[in-house]
């Protein structure tokens, strides 16, 4: 695992255009359309669907694979920030950075990301419920698309980051392998949270991740930048685990600099928990 996780240098882990991509910066150049780089690259396939959850909505979802892997992979299921897509996820190279990771040694699986609005991956007061857009309907599409969803991993950024949090805890430890939540968007009662984020306080209170005891059951990785707006809330979060997740503090914002930072650190965790 060291050899691996040397062996996968930063630059190449951003190719993976994982951590920047939730931002909706490209890490190398200018990303080509979506139709011309699927049709570029047999590892990238992507599509749409009418998601009932999200009443009615056209969710445009897209996975990645690494080349010559025509197992059933196991996928992570990357989920975007605020104000992002999938294309944003996926977007600056993500074929490319899973080749990389695959030839430094790392076990193969597949990257997938969708559309979740901005509803904070939950059921909000209009109907609209993304998280049980990934559960039920992202899914068995993904079974559908030759992945194995037996057992899979969650990682997200800010509003992604609670969404890992909240929808990896919901489909429960014997399912979800891995959660990784990056500058995870958290706040100690509802008076705090952001505008939009929640309804009321009452869908603060059915939403929340804080004392899930499927947290305790998951293995966990929580990584968060001493300047980040979220540190207060995250060191707190952290704290009342009943074990010590992976990952930790260090110095750095909410932004892509600390999130492509902690990227090769995160990747090398995720992939052995997830395939095993």
């Amino acid at each position: 695992m060291m050899a691996a996780m040397s062996k996968l240098s930063r630059r190449d882990a951003l190719r993976l255009g994982i951590g920047l991509a939730a931002t909706g910066v490209a890490l190398t150049g200018s990303a080509l359309p979506l139709a011309s780089r699927a049709a570029a690259a047999p590892t990238y396939v992507d599509g749409t669907f009418v998601s009932a959850a999200r009443g009615g909505v056209r969710a445009h979802w897209a996975i990645a694979r690494p080349p010559g892997q025509d197992g059933p992979l196991r996928p992570v299921i990357a989920l975007h920030g605020k104000g992002q897509t999938a294309a944003d996820v996926m977007a600056g190279g993500v074929e490319q950075g899973l080749a990389q990771a695959v030839e430094a040694g790392l076990p193969p699986f597949a990257v997938v990301a969708v559309d979740g609005g901005g509803g904070y991956w939950h059921r909000r007061a209009s109907g609209e419920d993304s998280g049980a857009m990934v559960l039920t309907e992202l899914l068995p599409l993904l079974d559908e698309q030759g992945l194995d969803t037996s057992r899979v991993a969650f990682l997200g950024w800010s509003m992604g980051g609670y969404g890992a949090l909240l929808l990896g805890a919901r489909l429960g430890p014997a399912r979800t392998a891995a959660i990784c939540a990056v500058s995870p968007a958290l706040w100690t009662a509802p008076g705090a949270a952001a505008p939009g984020a929640f309804d009321d306080a009452a869908d603060y209170q059915a939403n929340s991740v804080w004392g899930l005891p499927e947290l305790n059951e998951i293995p966990l990785r929580i990584d968060c930048g001493t300047g980040d707006p979220f540190y207060a809330a995250t060191k707190q979060f952290v704290a009342q685990l009943a074990r010590p997740p992976a990952g930790g503090f260090s110095p750095g914002g909410h932004d892509a600099a600390f999130w492509s930072s902690q990227l090769p650190g995160e990747i090398a965790w995720l992939a052995p928990l997830l395939t095993a």
